[in-house]
């Protein structure tokens, strides 16, 4: 982390958009160390009325469908209307080291290049409340530095999802033409988050499985039940590649907030996921605090199970009594 600065300087440096001392406040979001906890929470209040400018868009889809194909093409499409882009990638965490595994930067080469974007990955570290905190004041941290477009990724479809759901604007579902449902086997939940879906790869000879997958999703849709904002989602279909499509998913976002901001769900959403993530992340705590209040005898009982001198629901029992 190198030396620590004083808060101050943290926040003029983010003020002032240093990048360097950006990335040195969000590693202080990211640690569990108290010190670094309390400071990066002064430096967040002290920003406070500088954040929640920006549109949050999250970003998901199974494994090999192109997300960071598509961020990048996208991204470089954003930065081409004059917008500043942050993409917080949240990464599965190393068991052993806790840092992250993938490594955006190196999936969106092109786009790290441009001095009007900031990629960083996001560590889980073990449990989702990790990535819920430390992504959040990620988030407020860069819009607090100018950033106005926050794209947040995950790495598949799974439990993170509902999480970045409520830590965004829009969300955007990413889906391949003819993938079948074996690889999509829980669909039906994320789409009913998806104020979007996009079918990804629509190029070449996958044209026409494209055409025919937007049409297959666009009659799904219909089957769901009515979102919460009213609004009506819609299938697109792009190609990375050939840097198809970009416009008009552009187009749709800014007609998403547009609409969201008139009927006044786009505030009323951001104040619904700010309660949803505080019962996240107190129930987070109250979990990491049991467990360090009562290491040794959780200690004790998982070796009495390890050594079979304890049944699973005796055990469970007699600490769940622990107080």
């Amino acid at each position: 982390m190198g030396q620590l600065l004083n808060v101050n300087e943290y926040v003029a440096g983010i003020k002032s958009a240093d990048i360097s001392i950006l990335s040195r406040a969000i590693t202080l979001c990211e640690s569990s160390l108290p010190a670094h906890t309390e400071m990066a929470q002064q430096i967040i209040n002290q920003l406070h009325g500088l954040s929640g400018n920006s549109l949050r868009l999250g970003i998901t889809g199974v494994p090999g469908v192109g997300k960071s194909s598509f961020i990048e093409c996208f991204g470089k499409h954003l930065v081409a209307k004059g917008h500043r882009l942050a993409v917080l990638a949240i990464d599965p965490s190393s068991s052993i080291s806790k840092g992250s595994i993938l490594g955006d930067k190196t999936r969106m080469e092109e786009l790290s290049k441009l001095e009007q974007v900031y990629i960083r990955p996001s560590p889980s570290s073990g449990h989702l409340g990790g990535i819920a905190k430390s992504t959040y004041q990620t988030m407020l941290l860069c819009e607090a530095a100018g950033f106005d477009y926050i794209i947040i990724e995950t790495v598949g479809v799974g439990q993170s999802e509902t999480m970045v759901h409520n830590l965004c604007d829009f969300f955007l579902l990413l889906m391949l033409a003819g993938a079948g449902d074996e690889l999509q086997g829980i669909k039906r939940g994320i789409m009913e988050m998806a104020d979007s879906i996009l079918i990804t790869k629509a190029d070449g000879t996958n044209i026409e499985k494209s055409k025919l997958a937007q049409l297959e999703y666009k009659n799904a849709l219909h089957l769901m039940p009515a979102t919460e904002s009213g609004w009506i989602p819609e299938v697109l279909t792009a190609s990375s590649t050939e840097n198809k499509g970009m416009d008009a998913v552009f187009n749709l976002i800014e007609r998403y907030k547009n609409f969201s901001v008139t009927t006044g769900y786009f505030k009323q959403n951001r104040q619904r996921q700010k309660v949803a993530l505080f019962k996240e992340l107190l129930q987070q705590k109250i979990v990491d605090r049991f467990y360090n209040e009562h290491r040794q005898t959780l200690a004790k009982t998982i070796e009495k199970l390890e050594s079979n001198e304890m049944d699973l629901i005796e055990a469970l029992n007699l600490n769940a009594s622990l107080k």
